[in-house]
């Protein structure tokens, strides 16, 4: 099999959209697009040496085009949720693209997961993959300045999917960008993944309101289902009468790994599933990590052979700062000013149990 096979995929708004297959030297292969910089399938073998695709996505391009949960996207220019749909920045307060409920979510109605991204290949010695760039014009969503972005990803030989962002702008505005896979590691189509082991490496997470935007409050995960240090079982408290579980309709959280930013790798979370095997293993820059169990998932969708993807079929672990960060001065800060770079990077590892 060929490290790198391109198959033009289709078209959309008279943009040409294509199928980029990377696969390495132990045949994981990880399939990308340029509409929506999305991951669109990751073949990892089991514990008996089969192959099988472990995100949920799209067989055709039409499918990323209309769908309406980020399935495999690259989201922002503002991940999560913003409350009020305003950010003020330098004393200049924007208006966003808000969401019914007051709220800016995923970057607004043609987020980055809507844009055809311009894709560079590349193959080096430590792995191969593509760049996805993007001009996010001035006033793009209400976000001010416009900004260049770009998303990395390279397979490496050990099995690890390598995502890394690069953002400038020439005009002070907010960025939080995360990668919005949902993950089945017994298959994209083996059904819910309430039986999937999770650990995650934090003692905090962030309490939401009845917007799921954080209402301020950092709280510690003893003694309640945000309680993920051990290795548990994803189901296990995901239909407490809870407060929080209500909220979020099971688990729409962020945890808290750093209390800042900086360019430190370090574990994010963990995932196994018993039947087959697998274990993905998540590092990242980012000061958090939002885990999402496809509560809003509903069948109204059918994904790649022609499955329909119900309720918590896949999980997200998506890396990034904490949500509405741009209206809590005590969370990182999520400003980036002219002439400067963003920077972040993500580690999805895959391996057996």
């Amino acid at each position: 099999m060929k490290p790198l096979d391109i198959k033009e995929w289709g078209t959309i708004e008279n943009q040409k959209v294509y199928r980029y297959t990377l696969t390495n030297k132990n045949g994981m292969r990880v399939c990308l697009s340029n509409i929506g910089a999305a991951i669109q399938s990751v073949f990892v073998k089991d514990k008996n040496g089969v192959f099988e695709d472990v995100v949920l996505g799209y067989d055709t391009v039409e499918g990323y085009w209309h769908d309406p949960f980020y399935i495999g996207t690259v989201v922002g220019r503002y991940a999560n949720r913003i409350a009020g749909a305003k950010v003020n920045i330098d004393g200049t307060t924007w208006q966003l693209t808000a969401k019914e409920g007051g709220f800016h979510h995923h970057g607004g109605k043609e987020g980055f997961n809507k844009k055809i991204w311009t894709p560079v290949l590349f193959d080096k010695s430590k792995g191969l993959g593509l760049v996805f760039s993007l001009l996010s014009p001035d006033g793009d969503e209400g976000f001010p300045g416009n900004l260049l972005v770009q998303v990395k990803y390279t397979l490496t030989d050990y099995d690890q999917l390598i995502v890394e962002y690069k953002c400038q702008t020439d005009k002070s505005t907010v960025i939080n960008l995360t990668q919005h896979s949902y993950f089945n590691l017994g298959g994209h189509n083996k059904g819910s993944v309430t039986d999937h082991q999770l650990e995650v490496n934090a003692t905090h997470y962030l309490p939401v309101n009845n917007m799921i935007v954080p209402n301020g409050n950092i709280a510690d995960v003893s003694g309640s289902p945000f309680d993920f240090r051990f290795f548990k079982q994803l189901g296990r408290d995901i239909d407490l009468d809870h407060e929080q579980i209500n909220l979020g309709s099971g688990y729409d959280h962020s945890w808290v790994l750093k209390k800042e930013r900086s360019p430190e790798l370090v574990l994010a979370a963990q995932a196994t599933e018993d039947k087959s095997g697998r274990k993905l293993t998540v590092y990242t820059t980012e000061p958090a990590v939002h885990i999402y169990t496809g509560n809003f998932l509903d069948g109204s969708v059918k994904g790649k052979d022609g499955y329909a993807y119900q309720r918590r079929d896949g999980f997200c672990i998506e890396t990034q700062n904490y949500p509405d960060s741009p209206n809590k001065l005590h969370f990182p800060s999520a400003i980036l000013k002219a002439g400067e770079v963003f920077s972040s990077k993500t580690v999805f590892e895959f391996g057996l149990k």
